[in-house]
């Protein structure tokens, strides 16, 4: 099991993993920001000066020994915003990506002109004899 866990942790894709685990928790941060602190102050000026991440529900009053316990959707709803920007920045990166090995691809399966002439040349030395 150790030599299997070494073999995984050398190749490149661990690395590539925690790269991009790093990268995604920074992402994380700026979509956060964006959302709370440039989509969702216009979009609460619009709906009447709302902040959303003050929308909550008490399901029980504070009292002297204990806080208030709440509902806090206005959060949840700024969380989906996030998780909505985010999944659509993916999306995006991931068809850009695949249209750019598609292009690769097409590259590697067509051959060059040097390969055509070559054909061609060989074809006529076939005829010839």
């Amino acid at each position: 099991m150790f030599k299997e866990f070494k073999e995984f942790a050398v190749k490149g894709n661990m690395i590539d993993m925690a790269v991009g685990i790093i990268i995604g928790g920074a992402f994380g941060k700026i979509i956060t920001s964006l959302v709370n602190d440039v989509i969702m102050p216009p979009f609460g000026m619009i709906l009447g000066g709302i902040d959303f991440s003050k929308f909550a529900i008490t399901l029980k009053k504070a009292t002297e020994a204990t806080p208030a316990v709440t509902l806090n959707y206005g959060l949840f709803i700024n969380n989906v915003v996030d998780f909505l920007i985010i999944a659509l920045t993916i999306f995006i990166v991931i068809k850009q990506i695949n249209k750019f090995k598609k292009k690769e691809e097409i590259k590697a399966t067509t051959p060059s002109e040097e390969i055509l002439l070559l054909r061609e040349i060989r074809d006529q030395l076939k005829e010839k004899k």
